[in-house]
Formats: C-alpha cells, sequence, structure tokens
C-alpha cells in the first residue's frame, strides 16, 4: 500500500514538475504567434481531429491569423495558412525550416528516416535524392515504362466495358485504386498481381496498413513520459508488426531480383533492379544497403499509389458532378483523337483544357492536404514572431489553395482559371502547392504525372459517365478518411457507357 502511494506521488511530482517547465520554457518565447489556449501538458492535442485536420486549421485560421500557434504536448506547432507565409516557410527560410519532426510510425517505417519524404535535411539526404531523381525518376527512367501503363490501362477500359455492356454499376474508386497500385508495384517492383487473388489482397492490406501507422497518434511523439500509453493501447505492437512484415516484404522482393538478375534485358528492368545496380557500382558518395533500398521503395509504391489514386478519383467525382465541364473536356479530348482506340502521354499534351482540369483538382483537392509537416531547424524569425528550433510546422496547402485574397470564387470547380494563366504547380508559385516547394519539394512529378493522366483521359475518352441514383458527391471535400492523404471516405460508384 505504501508502495503504491509512494509511485501515484512520485507520478504526480512528476507531471507537475514537466509542467512547470513547459510553462517556464514558454515563458522565454513571448513572441510565438497567438493561437488557441490549451490544457496543461497536453496542450491542444485534445482539440484536434486528425480525419479533417486540415479544414480544423482552416477554421482556427480565420480566428486567430494566417500564422498561428499549437502546443502539441510538450512539443511547438505553427500552422501556415496563406501564400505569403507560405513563401517565408518554403523560400526565404526555407534552409531554417526544411528539417521533418521525428515522429515513431514515420520514423520506424523508412528505416529511421533513411527515405525522401522523411529524411532529416543532411548530406545523406542530398545524396539520396540525387540518386532518386537521376536514376529512378527522371522523365527518361519514367517514360520506359509507358508500354507497361498501357497495357494495364487498356486492361481496366476492358473491365469497364463489360460492365457498360451490361448495364453493371461500376466502383471506379475501387477500379482506380486496383489500377494504380497494379501500375506501381510493376513499375517498382516488378510484380503483377491479380485481382481477386490472395497476393494482391495481402499487398493492397500492406499498403493501407502503412499508410494507417505512419499516420497514426503516437502519445510518445508529443509527451514522450506517456509512451506507456501507447503500449496500453496496442498501437505499438501494431506497428511492430506493420514494419516486420512490410521488412520482409521488401526483403523477399529484392532476394528475387538478385536471384534473377542476369536473366533480366534492360527494357525489362524495374525501379528495385535499378537501385541494386546503383548499390553495386557505388555510383554516389554513399554505400548503400538493403535498408536503403527499402526505404525508397516504400516512398514509391505507398506515395504514388495513395496520391495518384486520390486526384483521379476527385477528378473524376467533380467531372461527374458538373456536367458541363465533362462535356468540355469529353470534347476536347475525342475531338483531337476520334480516329485512335487509345490515348497515350503525346496524345495527353495536345489538351489544354483535361491539362487545367487536374490542376483544378489538384488546387482544391491536394492529395496532401497538410503536405509533410516540417520542423525548424534552429531559431528563426518568421513574420515578426520568433520561432524556436525543434517547432513543427504545417502548411495547410489545402486552406492556400482555398485563400479568396490569391483565388477568385476559390470555392468553386472552375478549370477555366488555369487556361490563360502562367500559375504553375512546380514550387515557384506559393498559391498552388500541391507538391510541396522548396528542398523538400517532392521530386515525382513525372512519375505521377505519367499514370494519373493516362487514366484520366482514357476514361474520359472510352466512356460517357452517370451518377447512380442516390449517390452523394458532395462529399469529396468534407467527408474523408485520416490519413496523410486525401481519400473520398464514400466511393465514387457511376454507369459508364461505352462511346459510339
Amino acid at each position: 500500500m505504501q508502495v503504491t502511494m509512494f509511485s501515484s506521488l512520485l507520478i504526480i511530482c512528476l507531471t507537475f514538475l514537466v509542467f512547470l517547465l513547459f510553462f517556464f520554457k514558454t515563458l522565454k518565447n513571448p513572441q510565438l504567434p497567438p493561437g488557441p489556449k490549451g490544457l496543461p501538458i497536453v496542450g491542444n492535442i485534445h482539440q484536434l481531429d486528425s480525419s479533417s485536420l486540415h479544414m480544423q486549421l482552416r477554421e482556427l485560421s480565420k480566428k486567430y491569423g494566417p500564422l498561428f500557434s499549437l502546443r502539441l504536448g510538450l512539443k511547438q506547432g505553427i500552422v501556415v495558412s496563406s501564400p505569403k507565409l507560405a513563401t517565408l516557410v518554403m523560400k526565404d527560410h526555407d534552409r531554417e525550416c526544411c528539417a521533418r519532426p521525428k515522429l515513431l510510425g514515420q520514423q520506424k517505417l523508412s528505416y529511421n528516416g533513411l527515405d525522401l519524404a522523411f529524411c532529416p535535411y543532411t548530406e545523406y539526404w542530398r545524396e539520396i535524392r540525387k540518386l532518386c531523381v537521376v536514376h529512378v525518376l527522371s522523365s527518361k527512367r519514367v517514360s520506359c515504362f509507358s508500354s507497361l501503363r498501357h497495357f494495364e490501362v487498356k486492361e481496366m477500359i476492358k473491365k469497364i466495358s463489360m460492365h457498360a455492356s451490361n448495364s453493371q454499376v461500376t466502383n471506379l474508386s475501387e477500379v482506380i485504386v486496383s489500377l494504380t497500385s497494379t501500375i506501381i508495384s510493376r513499375i517498382a517492383l516488378g510484380r503483377r498481381y491479380e485481382e481477386e487473388g490472395t497476393e494482391r489482397n495481402k499487398f493492397d492490406r500492406m499498403l493501407s496498413e502503412c499508410e494507417t501507422m505512419m499516420s497514426s497518434f503516437f502519445v510518445s511523439d508529443y509527451i514522450p513520459f506517456m509512451g506507456w500509453v501507447d503500449k496500453l493501447r496496442g498501437i505499438h505492437a501494431r506497428l511492430e508488426r506493420t514494419f516486420k512484415e512490410m521488412d520482409n516484404f521488401y526483403q523477399e522482393v529484392i532476394d528475387e531480383h538478385i536471384a534473377d538478375s542476369h536473366k533480366k534485358t534492360p527494357q525489362e528492368e524495374d525501379i528495385v533492379d535499378v537501385l541494386l545496380q546503383q548499390k553495386q557500382h557505388h555510383s554516389f558518395s554513399i554505400d548503400l544497403t538493403n535498408d536503403n533500398i527499402k526505404a525508397v521503395i516504400m516512398n514509391i509504391i505507398i506515395g504514388s499509389t495513395s496520391t495518384t489514386t486520390a486526384t483521379a478519383v476527385g477528378a473524376m467525382t467533380e467531372l461527374v458532378k458538373n456536367s458541363r465541364i465533362m462535356k468540355k473536356v469529353q470534347e476536347e479530348i475525342r475531338s483531337l483523337s476520334s480516329e485512335k482506340d487509345f490515348l497515350d502521354e503525346d496524345d495527353v499534351q495536345k489538351f489544354p483544357y483535361f491539362k487545367a482540369v487536374i490542376k483544378e483538382t489538384l488546387r482544391l483537392y491536394p492529395p496532401a492536404p497538410l503536405l509533410v509537416p516540417r520542423e525548424t531547424r534552429e531559431n528563426v524569425t518568421i513574420d515578426g514572431y520568433e520561432i524556436p528550433a525543434k517547432t513543427m510546422i504545417y502548411v495547410n496547402a489545402w486552406a492556400i489553395h482555398r485563400d479568396p485574397e490569391a483565388w477568385e470564387d476559390a470555392e468553386k470547380f472552375i478549370p477555366e482559371r488555369f487556361l490563360d494563366s502562367t500559375v504553375d504547380l512546380r514550387g515557384q508559385d506559393f498559391c498552388f502547392i500541391p507538391f510541396g516547394a522548396g528542398r523538400k519539394m517532392c521530386p515525382g512529378l513525372h512519375m505521377a504525372f505519367a499514370v494519373l493522366d493516362v487514366i484520366l483521359a482514357n476514361l474520359l475518352y472510352s466512356f460517357d459517365w452517370e451518377l447512380v441514383e442516390g449517390t452523394e458527391t458532395n462529399d469529396t471535400g468534407s467527408t474523408v478518411l485520416p490519413g496523410l492523404t486525401n481519400h473520398k471516405k464514400n466511393p465514387l460508384c457511376v454507369l459508364a457507357k461505352c462511346r459510339i
């Protein structure tokens, strides 16, 4: 009994001590931006909802301004919600603000930051990024996989044509997820999983679980001395299981590639082959290990699949809701390509309105609404406020893309706004940052658009689309699944009619 009372008293004293330390630390930083009041120790964590965090943060920005503070347990955070402030963070002070917070789920599944997305800003990051940009994600490398993409999209068209001939409803969300997953797994791993097979189900489940763990809330990330809560919740054990399953999967893929390397022609090589060659040739100052390769592959198969799927589904959702826009984009595609059975990447470059539709989709529904969180590497002054080192930075791309000062009729889907616009999505215009900007901008644009363009163009070229009666279509922006990527909660179910 005395031991129990002593333990309880000790916990209370330690908790109070941590609170006092945090309180006095806060007193030393009087120039932080304003923000909502929080509770001792917990801060604002209890006030935030992960399933709609980008929307919630936008509402807070209306009250506290485009730059405001959050206290996330014992961590300090700021939220950026305007193009001007995004410019300050990702351009003017990019060097000081380009670190990544070390969050347990992301660090574990990226092999302690050996990837591109969650890697700290170090010499290693510069080398691994150079390797990927030159050998993995370059336009030349991406073009090597064009026949693969064409084959898989044609298989999708056959499937939807069967639905159309039987007047069968098509779950377009499911179709696009399956197609994108197949394309990326073939490009990255050299594997094609049968749609209804056990291996395919296992692969899809692993990817989903991995993404879930990366975006999950771990108490230890924000209140380290309460990490035991994660163990009680079982989430720590779940993360370990997910990591071991993914690690075994990656290792199996690598072993297969090593065993079969002598059987492949250059035209048959996939991204794992390319990375293994770089490991053997020592082309860079870093010595690649299997863990380096696994971390990069994780980025590609999870990042590419998730973001491409979200954008394609978002675009089709908006088009079936807007018959005028659907008609206009289909007329453009079909008038220029009426003699062809299939549209390739070169054809798509002739469609300015189609490209505007994709840009407008990325504006209203950026696949990663809060991008990947940043962290300050050192003390920095932003907009007159003193931001200490190790402060988490959320750049709310979703709010920036809907800023009424930057965009006319910001909440409406109007592709025409991009027809005569010089605004680009490559990180130079900070009112439009679907792939981020600065040093930590996503380098996978070529890969993303090569897959996205050929999927969307052929869906619009080959079929006319009708909503299933009673289908809810107004949930694209407001009803989403929790996670790093902005996925619709409700599937897009439509009726396809083959083009006459």
